[in-house]
């Protein structure tokens, strides 16, 4: 893992294409009833010069689409319930320029304020997270149910796979090509570990950058908001690298005992 220090001034990556052309980046916004945080969100992205934002709404019942799309976003529905589907969605039908796909949430929550360094790694790595927990202010805004998932999920893909995540945080960058090859298949809360976890497996360049974060700004979490909703969400992770450590075992099971049917005799 690559760890990028922000908080050393003398750390931070300089680089002349550092927040030039940045039309080949689409920003994708999985939004439920954010209509209070998500035209802030959109204009802060603006700000830094990304302009391609998609925003894909799961089932809002307020103004979460209206507001999106008078702030500039392109806005997509999605009317079944998931995170992970919800950012499928998003990645349909991408303009053919767009090389690179930068994830955040619409409530507000995401610092967006170290763009300027996040955007230039894309010249190093193909696959940067933002690392809430490597600062004292997103450790601070992190409950204690997101920190111990957290914890404990990227425990257990050091332990299955040898690498170590230090967070499972929603701000992410990736290459589109390496997304194309990670081939993702969970459509629920299970997007961000499976993404991590096969990016691995995929031997991505892979970077984690301290951010900050705050808590929500409004509405209130589907997840960490409710007792039923964490260990939901717990029990789908949980299950997510269950199902993804048997299937590499089982391609290594393949690999070590290749089978191949006979050809019949006549």
């Amino acid at each position: 893992m690559t760890d990028v220090d922000l908080l050393d001034p003398k750390s931070k990556i300089q680089n002349p294409k550092s927040i030039d052309s940045l039309n080949p980046i689409l920003v994708l916004i999985p939004v439920l009833n954010e209509e209070a945080t998500i035209a802030a969100v959109i204009q802060s992205l603006q700000s830094f010069g990304l302009t391609r934002i998609r925003v894909v709404d799961n089932g809002s019942t307020d103004r979460s689409v209206e507001i999106a799309r008078a702030a500039g976003a392109e806005v997509l529905c999605e009317p079944i319930p998931g995170y992970g589907r919800a950012c499928w969605r998003g990645l349909q039908h991408l303009p053919a320029e767009v090389e690179w796909i930068f994830f955040c949430d619409g409530d507000g929550s995401d610092d967006l304020s170290q763009l300027p360094q996040l955007l230039p790694l894309r010249h190093q790595f193909d696959f940067i997270l933002g690392n809430r927990r490597a600062t004292a202010p997103g450790r601070a805004a992190m409950t204690s149910v997101q920190n111990f998932g957290n914890g404990l999920a990227t425990g257990l893909i050091r332990a299955g796979w040898g690498y170590r995540y230090e967070d499972l945080g929603p701000l992410r960058l990736i290459r589109r090509a390496a997304l194309e090859q990670i081939q993702m298949r969970d459509r629920g809360f299970g997007w961000t570990v499976e993404m991590q976890v096969r990016a691995v497996e995929c031997q991505l360049e892979i970077c984690e950058l301290p951010v900050g974060y705050r808590r929500r700004q409004g509405g209130r979490s589907k997840i960490s908001g409710t007792l039923s909703g964490s260990v939901k969400a717990g029990t789908i992770i949980l299950s997510t690298l269950g199902a993804l450590f048997l299937r590499r075992l089982g391609r290594r099971i393949a690999a070590f005992f290749p089978w191949k049917p006979k050809s019949p005799s006549f």
